[in-house]
């Protein structure tokens, strides 16, 4: 897998215009040389999502970048791992689908409706070990992710203002422009209010990635169609797949998926990455140039 992540870096080179690439550079030297853990993180891909983020001012990108630098480090979220989080997982509520998009983005399935727990802490600590994991099936062409958000059974006691606020915290602070595309899909009215409370939340980036998806309306239809192959989409998003959830087969998928965690972020002691990872010593702060 992080052969993978090695062959995506080293392709990066003529993918940026020039004055691009220098503001791409002015955030790497401002970093310094990262720990071996987080050193993806100063790839120009990585770099460009922060820019990106922050409309490429290097000040705004930089600052957003250390700070989740200083995230990663305390809440290590690379080391999560499945046991920790599997009882969050077991009524299949968030999910990576064992099937991608058209354009082999990887998808995580939410079901809100089938909440199963109270505490807002335990809920973010699975959704980061579901970004993460998202993330590491990700080809090396795609560096983004698709929500399918299914309303089914959904009720007013499933509205948490709290752990959506924290959610979109946690989205758009440390995995920015790692969204594709949340679809609401049969979201109920009385989830309009709601929907009006929680766009403040949200940077114009990330609400205008958001897509109302009806299932009796023939114009949202085909954002589904040509999104995803109909055959391998699950029937409760219109598709003809009529495979369900399976906590025990999907325990099987991530405890695999947990064992190549580690190879994305270890650092070999020469990759292609090399040339493009400053020669300064860290500074402990991740918020000075060394």
């Amino acid at each position: 897998m992080s052969s993978v992540m090695y062959e995506a870096i080293g392709s990066e080179e003529n993918s940026f215009s020039e004055e691009q690439r220098a503001k791409i550079n002015e955030v790497r030297a401002s970093l310094g040389k990262l720990p071996d853990k987080l050193f993806l993180y100063s790839s120009d891909a990585s770099l460009a999502r922060y820019l990106t983020a922050r409309n490429w001012n290097v000040k705004k990108a930089t600052k957003m970048l250390n700070d989740t630098l200083k995230w990663r480090l305390e809440y290590k979220p690379e080391e999560i791992r499945w046991d920790e989080v599997a009882h969050e997982a077991e009524t299949g509520k968030i999910y990576r689908s064992s099937y991608s998009d058209k354009d082999g983005r990887s998808i995580l399935v939410m079901r809100p409706g089938c909440q199963n727990t109270k505490s807002t802490k335990g809920q973010i600590r699975y959704l980061v070990y579901c970004m993460e994991n998202a993330i590491l099936n990700l080809p090396p062409d795609q560096e983004q992710m698709v929500w399918l958000i299914d309303f089914q059974e959904f009720n007013l006691s499933n509205i948490s203002l709290k752990v959506t606020k924290e959610t979109a915290d946690v989205l758009q602070n440390h995995y920015p422009e790692r969204l594709a595309l949340a679809i609401l899909y049969n979201p109920p009215k009385f989830f309009e209010p709601f929907w009006m409370m929680v766009k403040p939340f949200l940077e114009p980036k990330t609400y205008r990635k958001v897509k109302f998806v009806y299932s009796d309306d023939n114009g949202t239809k085909k954002i589904m169609e040509d999104l995803f192959n109909v055959d391998e989409l699950d029937c409760a998003f219109g598709g003809n797949n009529q495979v369900s959830f399976n906590i025990d087969d999907y325990a099987a998928r991530m405890r695999e998926d947990d064992k190549q965690m580690p190879l994305l972020w270890k650092r070999p002691n020469s990759s292609p990455s090399d040339k493009q990872l400053p020669a300064t010593t860290p500074d402990v702060s991740l918020g000075k140039s060394s």
